[in-house]
């Protein structure tokens, strides 16, 4: 298995981003200037010693030192021991609303963020569970095979956007039915599936779907987030609300009904999520009232340190870029190399 020991140094590629767009801004700023001077072609034969590929060439080997070494700073591992481990827990599965409607700002920050909160929570109070997760709109899918690694199980979260799913709408019956068959096949494990939604089940068949997972001993669980009174739906990067054909503001409501009517169905229960810390005392409570089973565990137990060839990259790449003048030298032009004097 592959990790990376220090992660958090991993923001630091942002940077490299942002450096690539300023140069590319400067370089533009810098020819257009010079044409205010003359003719480029003019130009360029006055300053034969000048070249536009060295900069460029020695800019993009710098950043690619760069990236290595940030690469080498968060401390790239591979698992090499493996060890299996008995431990007492339950498996679950989180299944996520993802259409536009969970961007809703009814709760705050808004509905979707506040879900990724309460799921970080959740993770964070886990020690010998297994967690997935699973996101769906019009579809559904898995974003997380089922895993006790609780560092990748976050880092996961932290990627959830509407943008994964092009397919808009809400298939409950698709993300329960998906959970379902994302479990282990351990036996004698209890097995949960949070769902996750604004309660707008526009494909239908959620009620028989939870009801399957309980005939198969699974515990479905709902989390309806937003206001039943309803709430518009913003356009991302904008200050606009989404509207309908007729030009009306959509407003998205919770429905409650349904949602309760999905847990009673699938042997769980249901949540009430709003702006208070209530919702996410009473998932707590939920996760450790299931009974905890045995269950073996995979897990790596020693990792092999790997940042040694991303940092003798990175100072290859670096001598590179050091060795490349941005003028042609003069006095090397003296010496010819690779070319016989008559």
């Amino acid at each position: 298995m592959f990790r990376f020991g220090s992660p958090e140094y991993l923001y630091l590629l942002l940077l490299l981003v942002i450096m690539a767009i300023a140069h590319y801004v400067w370089t533009y700023k810098k020819r257009r200037n010079l044409k205010k001077y003359g003719d480029p072609s003019l130009l360029k034969s006055m300053m034969k010693d000048v070249s536009r590929i060295r900069p460029e060439v020695k800019f993009w080997l710098l950043q690619t030192s760069l990236f290595f070494l940030i690469i080498a700073l968060a401390r790239p591992q591979y698992g090499t021991r493996v060890d299996t481990r008995k431990r007492s827990g339950i498996e679950a599965i989180i299944a996520m609303d993802i259409s536009n409607s969970m961007l809703a700002e009814d709760v705050r920050p808004n509905r979707l963020e506040k879900a990724k909160m309460m799921v970080s929570n959740l993770v964070d109070n886990m020690h010998d569970d297994k967690i997935g997760m699973i996101v769906y709109a019009g579809q559904a899918y898995v974003q997380l095979p089922i895993t006790s690694d609780y560092v990748s199980a976050k880092m996961f979260l932290e990627t959830i956007s509407p943008s994964l799913i092009e397919m808009q709408g809400t298939d409950i019956a698709a993300a329960i039915n998906l959970a379902s068959r994302s479990f282990t096949s351990q036996e004698g494990v209890s097995r949960a599936i949070f769902v996750i939604t604004d309660g707008e089940d526009n494909e239908g068949g959620a009620v028989e779907a939870a009801r399957q997972a309980a005939s198969l001993g699974m515990h479905v669980y709902v989390l309806g987030i937003g206001n039943p009174a309803g709430a518009p739906i913003p356009i991302p990067g904008t200050n606009q609300y989404i509207i309908d054909n007729e030009g009306n503001t959509v407003m998205s409501r919770l429905n409650e009904d349904m949602c309760r009517e999905i847990a009673n169905a699938g042997n769980g229960n249901y949540i009430y999520v709003d702006n208070s810390h209530s919702a996410q005392e009473k998932l707590d409570k939920y996760v450790q009232n299931l009974s905890k089973s045995e269950m073996e565990t995979s897990v790596y137990s020693e990792y092999d340190e790997q940042f040694q060839s991303f940092l003798l990259l990175s100072l290859l790449f670096l001598l590179l870029d050091l060795m490349i003048m941005e003028r042609e030298n003069h006095i090397l032009q003296r010496f010819s190399f690779f070319t016989k004097k008559n």
